[in-house]
């Protein structure tokens, strides 16, 4: 009995949502990158390193109750970047419930305060570690 590679199991997956039957289906791609970023869009073509290919290519981007599809156009994404890659389930998507749509740079400020936020509280955890004794 022979064993697939890894590499051969990722290429015949990914093989079957290249620009053929399902991308006719409006199939969409989702591709979740390191940094948190989620990048939507129709896979155009991959590599033996996991990099994609990806036209139409949005950043969404949800703070709260807000969100907002960035438009990138075509884009390259390396594989090394990549943490998950599947089909976008467009019925059952990922927002808030009453969601508010915002432009970019409405998000792009929400994302500020909220990393400002966060600074914040690390800042104040750091101060008070002394209060944490083991």
């Amino acid at each position: 009995m022979s064993w697939a590679r890894p590499e051969d199991v990722f290429s015949i997956s990914l093989a079957s949502y290249l620009d053929g039957e399902l991308a006719i289906t409006s199939f969409i791609l989702l591709v979740l990158l390191l940094d948190g970023q989620k990048i939507t869009g129709i896979l155009r073509s991959f590599d033996k390193f996991a990099s994609v290919v990806v036209e139409g290519a949005c950043e969404q981007v949800i703070v709260g109750d807000l969100y907002c599809d960035i438009p990138l156009g075509l884009y390259v994404i390396r594989g090394d970047n990549i943490v998950l890659v599947g089909e976008l389930d467009l019925e059952g998507e990922n927002l808030p419930i009453d969601p508010i749509n915002v432009s970019v740079e409405e998000i792009r400020r929400a994302q500020q305060v909220e990393r400002d936020a966060m600074d914040v509280k690390g800042c104040v955890r750091k101060r008070m570690e002394f209060l944490y004794v083991d």
